[in-house]
């Protein structure tokens, strides 16, 4: 995996998913310093050189979503032939931290990598996931809960990460193995309340830790933020046309799916309603396995995670950045 070092990123935005990474990488791209890649995922590590393999893509739209992986090496250089002199190269793929694989890759292919880390309550974070999956007509099981408690029968079967719903909160676990693949001070630890609470700051420490002129980047509307879609016969039915031109779409090139289903998707939205509170009760089913992880975390960085061991959750982007948490949205 050897290449001319002014073609391969100097930082990574590695995780994790819904965690606000989508904003971030939109607002360093207005940094003219910092050259983010065109394609906000292009998955690049999570490959060895070969196309995903059918076998750990089995969960709805999985094997349409694999195809849109880059994985031949000179497609992703070519990412970054674009980059001006001397300005600081990255990309955001948000399952780096999660794959121990792709993080072995990464750092022996860019010892020095930099590597953003932003972490989010984990039972919001997976709450977020699966409410993106629904609302992409994915996602078939209508209860939050026991999506969750599918989650390891879903592993086992080869569904994609994305499924994974208190794995991928599992930050402990991951950002310890990544400490021993990346030096810390190479590491940057951001919480996704710092990313909307106080934008410029947390910007600026980014920048700063880039090694470009701070004050400079400035924050976008968030466009990953995605709507909650009640469960009625309707939905259904738009759901089993997605999942199944999604599995269609696996043997056609990813543009074509993605054109197609515009109108159905956004179909689907036109079903949203008020995102329901989650009941304490559900809230601590999904956080107990994960307490020791989060106690992990805070060894780890030596910060306080209590906020996380709570009854309720933080909110969304759009409820937070508007400067208050809604109940419907907890």
């Amino acid at each position: 995996m050897t290449a001319p070092a002014d073609r391969l990123p100097q930082f990574v935005i590695a995780g994790a998913p819904k965690a606000g990474t989508t904003a971030l990488h939109a607002a360093l791209a207005t940094h003219p310093d910092l050259y983010l890649s065109p394609v906000k995922e292009p998955k690049y590590y999570l490959t060895d050189g070969r196309p995903p393999p059918r076998s750990a893509h089995r969960g709805p739209g999985d094997a349409h979503s694999a195809r849109e992986w880059i994985w031949r090496r000179e497609d992703y250089l070519a990412l970054f032939a674009g980059a001006p002199p001397g300005s600081v190269r990255g990309e955001s793929t948000p399952f780096y931290l999660y794959d121990r694989a792709a993080q072995t890759r990464l750092a022996a292919d860019v010892p020095d990598v930099k590597v953003i880390v932003v972490v989010r309550d984990p039972v919001d974070r997976a709450w977020s996931n699966w409410v993106h999956l629904r609302a992409d007509g994915l996602e078939p099981e209508a209860d939050f809960a026991a999506a969750v408690r599918l989650e390891q029968r879903r592993i086992d079967a080869g569904w994609a990460p994305f499924w994974h719903y208190r794995g991928l909160g599992r930050y402990g676990e991951q950002l310890r193995d990544l400490y021993r693949r990346v030096p810390r001070e190479n590491v940057r630890l951001l919480r996704y309340r710092q990313l909307v609470d106080t934008p410029r700051e947390t910007l600026d420490r980014v920048s700063d830790f880039l090694g470009v002129t701070p004050g400079v980047a400035h924050t976008v509307a968030p466009e990953n933020v995605k709507p909650y879609i009640a469960d009625t016969p309707r939905y259904g039915a738009l759901s089993r046309t997605v999942c199944a031109g999604a599995a269609l779409g696996a043997y056609a090139p990813p543009q074509v799916w993605r054109q197609v289903s515009r109108p159905l998707i956004a179909a689907l939205h036109a079903g949203r309603t008020p995102r329901p509170p989650m009941p304490v009760e559900i809230r601590r089913e999904v956080l107990a396995p994960l307490l020791p992880d989060i106690e992990l975390l805070e060894e780890l960085t030596g910060e306080s995670f209590a906020d996380w061991k709570g009854d309720t959750g933080r909110g969304n982007f759009r409820s937070r950045s508007a400067g208050s948490v809604p109940a419907a949205d907890r």
